[in-house]
């Protein structure tokens, strides 16, 4: 059916009172913000918002959507579904509360939880840590999408920084990783699986379901809401849950991710990240925002009364501005277009099949999408060539390096608006 725009809600003009009313009595909302089914089978977009608790701007997105999609009652294919990520971090207005939730998706911590939670060994709900009760209930909430969805799986991970600065898109590098975040009109950020661990779209790449982190702006930005909001209705047009026509502002939310980032490069690789340890004294220096052009021996804040300057020349990301956090900063490059349409092809040709025939390289005996990596041997391509193919999970093993690549490594098709 085909609305006209007249009969469309301003999203400015909707009030939601769950983030202010939550925060003043200090009670955690519900873990699910919506559900919205469509009339016939299909895709499945699972946005989870607000896994840091001061990060309220997906949650306050998710509701304008929501009720937007109730009113318009288009004939949309698949299931819309909205959690938020750390509850009770959320009510209290903190990133977290005793540990990043986002930094506690390992696959062995999952799999002990995962295990407690069917066997109901898990310690009882008064003696666990705040974040393991929300990962727990957190958990519980996403396999019960997954497990009743009927079709693929699309995570959006939604975040802010304490900096402002222009919205974009954080991927594991996978070619269907890679399709989806460029629907959304944002720089893509590569790499960053190489200098963090444990975080909630790792564990979702695993599971096979195409994951994007999506960071809008700075946190209490007003702005940063309707970035949020333009990205999850661009995400559904893009994978076919709704049809453009069905969405009055469609080009307004497409122009809103354009505006946004206009004039920056469109795919850029972390290069350094700069780990802040539990007692420091970290200040980034005043007036940086996300995806600022630095030069090496750029002054970029103090640290335990020493300097911190740029390593390299290239883009900042994520300049910590806020009490809490490991990660000071990142300092990115752009990559050229022809590298990352090279890279398409060989992993489209199956090329990683024989990368172990390269000197100092030999497969993994026990996995097919891992390699053993001499680095004295293959010191000339132990980064640009293994990227190339794929392998970004890189691992320390003695005086070897091993390195890995998702096994679900394959495009899948999109709809394009």
């Amino acid at each position: 059916m085909n609305i006209s725009a007249t009969n469309m809600i301003d999203p400015k003009d909707i009030t939601h009172n769950i983030d202010v009313s939550c925060r003043q009595a200090r009670q955690a909302p519900e873990r699910t913000i919506g559900i919205h089914k469509g009339r016939s089978d299909g895709p499945t977009l699972l946005c989870i918002a607000s896994i840091h608790g001061n990060e309220p701007s997906g949650t306050i997105a998710l509701h304008r959507v929501f009720k937007t999609i109730k009113t318009l009652n288009p004939s949309t294919s698949g299931t819309l579904v909205g959690l938020i990520g750390n509850r009770r971090a959320y009510a209290a207005g903190k990133r977290f509360i005793e540990q990043d939730l986002n930094r506690l998706w390992s696959c062995d911590r999952v799999r002990m939880l995962r295990n407690g939670i069917q066997n109901q060994s898990h310690p009882e709900p008064h003696t666990q840590a705040p974040e393991d009760k929300e990962q727990i209930e957190l958990l519980v909430a996403m396999h019960d999408v997954f497990d009743n969805a009927s079709g693929p799986i699309y995570c959006l991970d939604m975040h802010t920084t304490s900096a402002k600065g222009a919205p974009f898109a954080v991927v594991g590098d996978t070619l269907s990783n890679r399709a989806f975040a460029r629907h959304l009109h944002v720089p893509i950020i590569l790499g960053l699986e190489e200098r963090l661990g444990g975080t909630l779209p790792e564990y979702t790449y695993q599971l096979g379901h195409v994951t994007v982190g999506f960071e809008a702006g700075q946190h209490d930005d007003p702005g940063s809401i309707d970035v949020h909001e333009a990205a999850i209705w661009v995400a559904m047009m893009s994978i076919g849950i709704l049809n453009p026509d069905e969405v009055p502002a469609s080009d307004t939310y497409h122009q809103t991710l354009r505006n946004a980032s206009a004039g920056l490069p469109s795919v850029l690789e972390i290069k350094s990240r700069h780990a802040l340890g539990e007692h420091h004294t970290f200040k980034m220096k005043p007036g940086f925002k996300n995806l600022h052009p630095v030069k090496k021996g750029d002054l970029l804040a103090t640290e335990n009364a020493k300097s911190i300057v740029a390593s390299r020349s290239g883009w900042l990301l994520m300049p910590l501005y806020q009490g809490q956090g490991h990660d000071g900063f990142f300092l990115t490059k752009s990559i050229r277009p022809f590298w990352l349409i090279l890279s398409s092809w060989l992993r489209r040709l199956n090329a990683d099949a024989i990368a172990h025939w390269l000197p100092g390289v030999r497969r993994h005996p026990q996995n097919n999408a891992t390699l053993i990596v001499d680095p004295t041997v293959a010191r000339w391509y132990t980064t640009e060539v293994f990227h190339l193919l794929g392998f970004r999970q890189r691992t320390p093993s003695g005086d070897k390096i091993i390195v890995s690549r998702r096994e679900h490594d394959t495009p899948r098709p999109h709809k394009r608006t």
